[in-house]
């Protein structure tokens, strides 16, 4: 194998090119980033950076040094166009054309938006660099900011914005802001926080449509014709993986780039991140994890199946995710969407929380609210031994 191509040259990108080097892989390594900086982090875009804490040059994952040490042919400000799986070819916009004995495709999520808000000033979305600094600049305390969509992102946001001092609306349209992620009971009470600092949440809630006058965001216009007024709209309702430009490859896409457990989509090209949806055995189920904590493992097993394919080995992770809301922590391992059941273990007050889950059988999940992460790592050694949900709950390591 004389070249490897990695498409996508964020966290889970430049993890794949670090794994091939340090497990002495001597050929070419071409990492494509469509952006025209080199690798950085994006957890901290909707709290570090956004906050002001941070500036822009503190983003980088790697010094450059350590990123030239790698002896990678990095194309940064590029974008792939097109896959031609016949000639093994990586078509780029520019019209160039990179070959490759191995493809691995790293190029991750891009955020829905809302219909009718294109050229529309003063409307958000948060997943780039710019974006971040585009709504820093707007939150001032004498500002309204209205959030469509109450997932991690938004509620991330609106806890940073509220610090600035921020007037926010946070609408979701489920019942309960990121229920549908981690379940109801804990939805609720990370929603009492935000209500503690101010947010104005509204659940159940739907937008029909986004208002503005001479190009400006004016509000937010609800289904049941209230308008919200706004002078800033960030729109978090998900994401969509970056997966036309595999359009006419032949490779499966749904979701994402769907993968087998060695997270190969055919036998010379793997997904990495946010875009690839593999089966985890562990689970017995295909997955795409949009979490820095997972594209770097899962780089790092890519590696090692594509350099040793007689010795490849599942990818079989406990997923783990975090997230900072004012000063809580929030700590998360397994599998948590589509459970059966979600068990509250300790609510000792507003601020601490413990809850399992489980699907079948089997737990699958924990998520610790203001709890030390100690206290949680002994519900993954659980999760991840496949434990009966009778067992685990019986013998629970934390009461």
């Amino acid at each position: 194998m004389n070249r490897i191509v990695v498409v996508g040259a964020s966290a889970g990108g430049l993890a794949t090119a670090e794994a091939l080097r340090r497990a002495r892989y001597e050929g070419a390594i071409t990492l494509v980033g469509e952006e025209p900086y080199a690798p950085y982090d994006r957890p901290p875009l909707s709290k570090q950076l956004l906050k002001g804490d941070w500036q822009p040059d503190r983003l980088a994952l790697r010094p450059a040094a350590d990123i030239d040490a790698l002896g990678l042919d990095l194309r940064l400000g590029a974008t792939a166009v097109a896959l031609d799986r016949n000639s093994h070819q990586v078509h780029l916009a520019d019209g160039s054309l990179l070959p490759y004995d191995a493809l691995v495709v790293a190029t991750g999520v891009r955020p829905r938006r809302l219909p009718g808000c294109d050229g529309v000033s003063g409307v958000h979305v948060l997943r780039t660099v710019e974006d971040a600094l585009a709504l820093k600049e707007r939150l001032r305390p004498d500002r309204r900011l209205v959030i469509v969509g109450g997932g991690f992102i938004g509620a991330e946001v609106a806890a940073t914005a509220r610090a600035l001092g921020v007037t926010v609306t946070l609408l979701e349209a489920g019942t309960v802001p990121m229920g549908q992620a981690v379940g109801d009971d804990t939805g609720r009470f990370l929603t009492r926080i935000h209500l503690a600092h101010g947010v104005d949440v509204r659940a159940g809630t739907s937008v029909h449509g986004i208002q503005s006058s001479a190009g400006r965001v004016t509000g937010v216009l609800l289904s049941d014709g209230s308008v919200l007024p706004a002078d800033d709209v960030l729109v978090a309702i998900g994401s969509l993986p970056n997966t036309e430009w595999l359009d006419g490859s032949g490779l499966a896409l749904q979701d994402g780039l769907v993968c087998d457990e060695y997270c190969a989509a055919a036998p010379d090209v793997h997904g990495v991140g946010d875009v690839a949806r593999w089966h985890n055995p562990l689970f017995g189920t295909p997955m795409r994890i949009e979490h820095r904590t997972n594209a770097a493992e899962q780089a790092m097993a890519v590696a090692r199946n594509l350099l040793a394919p007689d010795q490849r080995r599942p990818f079989a992770p406990v997923p783990y995710f975090w997230s900072d809301q004012y000063d809580v922590k929030i700590h998360a391992y397994g599998h948590l969407r589509g459970h059966d059941e979600a068990l509250v273990l300790t609510a000792e007050d507003a601020r601490r929380l413990l809850v399992v889950y489980r699907r079948g059988e089997l737990l699958t999940g924990v998520l610790a609210a203001g709890l030390p992460p100690k206290d949680v790592r002994a519900w993954r050694s659980l999760v991840a031994a496949g434990t009966a949900w009778t067992e685990a709950v019986i013998g629970s390591p934390v009461a």
